[in-house]
């Protein structure tokens, strides 16, 4: 993983976006200390945006409207989180 401090990612940010958009992530630091993280998109998203693109489903950037017919397996998130502290 790339570093670069954030004086350094002003001025080459262009790079640093290809270099995301490639797959690399960049660890982005403010005077030696991790603040943030240049990442790629992840699948996910790019599979939400797909399906907005094609007008399968609508999205303002929260919870996506329109998925019929998917099915999660499993407890919700908010209970497993609950039981591991237990």
């Amino acid at each position: 993983m790339e570093t670069t401090g954030i004086r350094d990612l002003k001025r080459h940010l262009s790079d640093y976006v290809r270099k995301a958009r490639e797959g690399e992530t960049i660890l982005i630091t403010a005077r030696g200390r991790e603040v943030a993280e240049l990442r790629p998109v992840s699948p996910e998203r790019s599979a939400v945006r797909t399906l907005v693109d094609q007008g399968g489903v609508s999205w303002s950037g929260g919870k996506p409207k329109g998925l019929r017919g998917i099915t999660v397996a499993g407890k919700p998130v908010a209970e497993v989180v609950l039981e591991d502290r237990r």
